[in-house]
This record gives C-alpha cells, structure tokens and sequence, in this order.
C-alpha cells in the first residue's frame, strides 16, 4: 500500500514516522522546505521529496501514483489541496484544518468515489469522535461542550503560550468567528469571548475561551447546544485580545515604504518567531468532551479527558502525537475497510460506528494516548 503525506510540519512528521514502522506500508512524504525532509529520511523506512505544493496542479502531480494521501498541509492551502485530491480520486485522511466548509466537497468526492475523512486530529477529530459515540448512547442528546488546548509545560512571560502547530492556523483560531448552537439554532460570537476558568488535574487552573471548533457538527449531530473552547494559561487570551482590539491582527494591508503588507502579516513574523517550542521543550494536550441529555428517561451525563503529555523517548510533542496518531489510526482503519462509505466523512460519523472507533482508540491506546470516561 502506497501511502504520501503532504507536509513535514510536526504532525505530518509524527504520522509519516507512525505509519513507516508498519512494514505493509511504502510511506512517502512531500514539502517544500528540505530541512524536515533531511531530518525524516533519516528517522525512519520512507522516502521524502521537496516540492512546492501551493498549486492544485503540483498536488495532482505529487499524489499521483499513491492508493492514500494524508493531507497535514497548513490550514490555508487546506481546502484546495483536498479538492485537488479528490479530483485526482485519491482516497484523504485531512488534518489541514481549512477555513472552508469540507462539506461542499460531498458531491464531487461521490461522483469521483473517494472517502475523504476531514477534521482527523485531536480537535477537531478524536473530539468529534467521542461525540457521535455519546450521541447514540443518549436517547435524546440535549448539550454538547468541548474543551481542547495545547501548552508549553513551560510558561514563560508574556504570552505563556508555544506554537504547536502552524502559526497561521494558530492566528486564524484567535480571529474566525466561533459558532455554536443555542435550542437548535447557530449562533455567532467573536473568538476569545465568553471566558471562563476551569480546574484540570495535574496542571491547576486554565482559561477557555470561544474558537470556532465545532466546524461539521453544526450540520451532523442532534444535540441542540453545542459548544467549542480553546483551553490557554490564564492571562493569554486578554494579551491576545489586546493584540486584536489594537490592530495588530488586521488584514488590510497597509502601506509601508512603498510596499504593501498587513500588520497580521508582520504581527505573525514577529510574534511566532519567539513562541517557536525549543527542540527537546516540552508540551501537554487537554481534551473534554461533555455530552447530556436523557436515557430511559433519567439525565445522563458523559464525560471523556485525555491529558497527553511529550513523548521523551521519541522526541514527539504531546500536539503532533494526539493530532498525527489519529490520522494514522483513520488511514489504518481506512486500508482495512472499516471506513467504507465514500464522500466527505466527519471524524463524528466515525464514532457513530462502534467497531471502527473501537480499533482507532485501541490504537490510540497502543501509542501511550490515555483517558478516562465516566
């Protein structure tokens, strides 16, 4: 089975690697910057190439004589990478995390019969998963939160914050507009609104916040109260709405010694350039999932929490772990027919269907991936 992963950022990294140890798979990986590829070829059994990936046409190019393709490029050339996927009828496992809706993309991937499943990571992903399977456990779901969030263990003034993932995407989170639903209907509200404190086990008091996480269970899932919340160090997000309300994170170019260019664009060179997470630095992931509503006619409450820590031994953050690993799971469970409908696929649609879920969080399990549910 020919396997390419676009991107060599640290989660396509961890999936490439997770995938090449398993001896049935001849694992390729495509990016535009050598220095990851260099470092990949010599940690595991794949083969790397350098491209320049921002054209469809270099997709269909580069995808062309492999059976799956994993698709962990960053969220802003997300959406036309997986098109230009679907069009080569390539079967995707996507964790790019577009702006788009990947739901518009369920007739063309039908008529080419491909299985896209979209949203394949931590959060989305193993989150919207745990959901669909809370939701055929209630006889009527009434609500739905979910509380995820990646952290530096270490906190370092001012922003107390690493980036784990791209820093555009990072940027994106704290500026779309995070929609919910409230007694069945969406409603909009900026990101970084309606704040609150809550308590985690091991790391103490942490801050969420709106983010628009929900993304295709506005349209798949029956609870009618639904709602997504970024988890960041207490203090964060009022820095990062500081940043915002001042004008930093604009997108309206302004002109600059005769050259065009918007203060996001600046504000994200300077600001990630000095909240990189340092080689060997470590990193937590939190998520929890709560679901409620009625069975047999008596409230029932279900709650799963995962707290990931850096894997030492491998040299894998907490974030590329939780991300990568459940997009391995998915092509594992992809290759072995136990994802079998064609279109767009929800990670939720995936944990409606108990034995495939069952074999990816067993798989999770297997990776040092551990939570509890009650």
């Amino acid at each position: 089975m020919r396997l390419i992963v676009l991107g060599a950022g640290s989660v396509g990294r961890a999936v490439a690697l997770d995938l090449a140890e398993d001896k049935k798979f001849s694992v390729s990986v495509v990016d535009q910057k050598k220095e990851p590829l260099v470092e990949l070829k010599t940690r595991g059994r794949l083969s790397v190439e350098a491209e320049d990936l921002s054209s469809p046409e270099a997709v269909k190019a580069a995808v062309e004589r492999f059976d799956v393709v994993v698709n962990a490029l960053p969220g802003f050339l997300g959406f036309q990478t997986l098109k230009a996927c679907i069009e080569a009828r390539k079967d995707v496992i996507d964790v790019a995390f577009a702006a788009e809706d990947p739901l518009v993309l369920d007739g063309l991937a039908r008529e080419k019969g491909v299985t896209a499943v979209v949203d394949c990571g931590v959060a989305p992903g193993l989150s919207h998963m745990l959901a669909g399977q809370a939701s055929v456990k209630l006889d009527k779901p009434e609500f739905l939160i979910i509380y995820a969030g990646g952290l530096p263990v270490r906190r370092t003034w001012p922003f107390e914050y690493a980036t784990l993932f791209s820093p555009s995407d990072v940027i994106e989170e704290y500026l779309r507009p995070a929609r919910f639903k409230e007694n069945g209907q969406v409603v909009i509200q900026p990101a970084l609104s309606e704040p609150e404190l809550l308590e985690f086990e091991g790391l103490g008091t942490l801050e969420a916040f709106n983010t628009d996480g929900l993304r295709t269970l506005l349209h798949t899932l029956p609870f009618p109260n639904m709602k997504e919340k970024t988890l960041r160090y207490p203090g964060h997000r009022e820095k990062i709405e500081m940043l915002k309300r001042a004008g930093f994170l604009d997108t309206r170019p302004l002109l600059i010694r005769g050259r065009k260019i918007s203060p996001r664009e600046i504000t994200s060179e300077i600001l990630f350039s000095r909240l990189q997470l340092m080689p060997g630095e470590e990193d937590v992931t939190l998520l929890r999932v709560v679901a409620g509503g009625q069975k047999k006619n008596q409230s029932l409450v279900i709650t799963h929490e995962l707290l990931d820590r850096y894997d030492r031994k491998k040299g894998v953050t907490s974030m590329a772990r939780t991300t990568g690993y459940t997009a391995s799971m998915a092509v594992r469970a992809l290759v072995r027919g136990l994802i079998k409908e064609r279109g767009i696929v929800p990670p939720e649609f995936l944990g409606l269907d108990q034995r495939c879920l069952d074999f990816i969080l067993q798989g999770l399990r297997e990776r040092g991936l551990c939570w509890s549910s009650r």
